[in-house]
């Protein structure tokens, strides 16, 4: 049996080559993995764009437990070799986790409406519609100091059309929130800070820039960072080369780019919400915004420990040179913008880049 489904030039792995090919056209591929995916079945789901899974149903592996049994001793149940939880949470391999079926099929009706395909124009637009979170809540959202973590959704549901936002791998890599909804009726990919960033935050939002490329959708990036993970087991887990991946990703994606910084932008972390330096058409500051190379606190302790240098008089001056407005008084912004006038100045920076043509999308190389 195996010689007629395995060895030739349109048997199994066949699939596999087409779908990478369809995708390379721009034929968007979703899968809903409502059973088992095993083997080369496991590479369907994980080569389609988006890919939902249910739970105590789903799942994917490329090796089943009795394989796995026989090959290395292990003893795994199905759910915890391959299920929901572990592919949503752990291993990123699904983006969406379903608790049954019918939800399943909800998911992959919100995946299709983001598609932004059959457009009368580039873009497939709607009715503007009002956050259903009133704008001005934002004053009290924001806290006074940069570093107290708050819920980065609570600024999304007040400038997205209807509060509607489509979260894109909400499981998985939770530092940074990445999705989809609309802004005065144009369709938008959101990317935003929710901590600093690790490995799996810089994968996602790599894999979710790609997505709004493949579909042509613009992107809004939402900083508020400050830098990447350090220390020992952040290197050793590849936090440089995944880093990397996100800045190429945001270096050669063709869509427009808004960038607002909402908080902190310091580091690296710049580079990877598409910074000053990564071509965003617009680029805006809120006026607790702070711009640069690291926090005043993190230079002083820095810079005073490898010489004599005053920490006071570091901190002072990193705290004079990152504000928002020595930045947009050296041009380095496009201004420095009401928090609540946010969605409107966006709606008017994306009206304004449909103008332009788009480019091709060209990729350099993704270290693995």
């Amino acid at each position: 049996m195996q010689d007629e489904v395995f060895p030739d030039k349109l048997h199994f792995g066949r699939i596999f080559r087409n779908q990478a090919i369809l995708s390379s056209k721009g034929i968007p591929q979703v899968a809903a993995v409502l059973g088992s995916c095993t083997a080369g079945g496991a590479y369907i789901p994980a080569m389609s764009d988006e890919s939902i899974i249910v739970k105590g149903n789903g799942t994917i592996f490329l090796a089943g437990p009795p394989l796995v049994k026989s090959a290395t001793g292990e003893e795994v149940s199905a759910e915890d070799l391959g299920g929901a939880d572990l592919h949503t949470r752990e291993s990123g391999v699904a983006d969406h986790f379903a608790e049954d079926e019918p939800e399943a099929l909800r998911m992959v009706r919100s995946v299709v409406e983001n598609l932004n395909v059959d457009s009368k124009h580039r873009l497939d637009t709607s009715q503007p519609e009002e956050p259903a979170h009133d704008p001005q809540d934002l004053m009290g959202i924001i806290p006074t100091d940069n570093r107290t973590p708050y819920d980065v959704r609570e600024v999304i549901a007040r400038v997205v059309d209807g509060s509607r936002f489509h979260e894109f791998k909400q499981r998985y890599g939770n530092t940074l929130v990445c999705g989809f909804a609309r802004i005065h009726g144009y369709p938008v990919g959101i990317v935003a800070n929710n901590g600093i960033l690790f490995s799996e935050s810089a994968l996602k939002g790599a894999h979710f820039v790609e997505l709004c490329g493949q579909r042509g959708i613009p992107l809004v990036f939402l900083q508020n960072i400050s830098g990447f993970m350090v220390g020992r087991d952040a290197e050793a887990g590849g936090i440089a080369k995944d880093g990397a991946k996100l800045v190429t990703a945001v270096s050669c994606v063709p869509v427009p780019k808004f960038t607002v910084i909402i908080g902190g932008s310091h580091g690296a972390g710049n580079y990877g919400m598409c910074g000053r330096a990564y071509d965003p058409r617009f680029l805006f500051m809120w006026p607790n915004a702070r711009i640069s190379v690291m926090g005043g606190e993190q230079a002083a302790s820095v810079l005073s420990s490898v010489g004599n240098a005053d920490p006071d008089e570091i901190r002072e001056k990193y705290e004079s040179e990152s504000n928002p407005y020595y930045s947009t008084a050296r041009l380095w912004d496009d201004g420095v913008i009401d928090p609540c006038d946010t969605r409107d100045v966006l709606g008017l920076c994306i009206s304004a880049s449909l103008n332009a043509p788009m480019p091709d999308q060209d990729y350099g190389v993704f270290r693995m």
